[in-house]
């Protein structure tokens, strides 16, 4: 597998080692050795799934007390990936990154705890994979605003499909700093 840089040090872009032929392909989509060689060692206790339309936004969602990381990749189809860092403290703190995800490139996004994160959908529909390191908490659930003015993120939608939550979701600056995670220096 390839590591490929990212604007923000903590993400991890991975381009895993495709093997095809006329009959198909074959990839491995985690191997804990060599995710943990590439800066990936957390454990991961659960695994999801979605599907979307084209059109479709998710996010921008983070836990507060329990966060996750998550090692993301579509199944089918095409979306434009995004994480957000929203711990308090960091360098990089409400920047953003952004990729194209999709079942022709078989690209994966590690997003570390303290992340805020979200897709939008490019293709007609698409089937998201994710691994979390923590057990999804509704109760423990926050989110940014999609369209937060001084996050700014270039969003290949003007008008997607969104959920009436996410409708709701603040700017980051609103968010009081103790709903926000805190910067760890490693």
């Amino acid at each position: 597998m390839k590591i490929l840089e990212t604007t923000i040090p903590d993400i991890i872009l991975i381009e895993p080692k495709v093997f095809g032929d006329q009959r198909g392909f074959f990839l491995e989509t985690y191997q804990q050795e060599r995710y943990r060689d590439a800066g990936i060692d957390l454990p991961f206790v659960q695994d999801n799934q979605s599907r979307s339309a084209r059109g479709v936004l998710r996010g921008l969602h983070f836990q507060l007390n329990f966060p996750q990381g998550k090692l993301v990749q579509v199944a089918s189809g095409e979306i434009f990936d995004v994480a957000v860092d929203i711990r308090f403290g960091s360098p990089t703190f409400g920047k953003w990154f952004g990729t194209v995800l999709s079942d022709v490139n078989h690209r994966q996004m590690y997003i570390p705890p303290g992340f805020a994160h979200g897709f939008c959908v490019l293709s007609e529909a698409a089937d998201f994979l994710y691994k979390c390191t923590e057990y999804y908490h509704p109760e423990d659930e926050g989110g940014v605003a999609w369209d937060d003015p001084d996050i700014d993120i270039g969003w290949p939608a003007i008008t997607p499909l969104l959920s009436a939550k996410d409708r709701q979701n603040p700017r980051l600056k609103d968010l009081p700093r103790e709903k926000l995670p805190e910067y760890e220096r490693s």
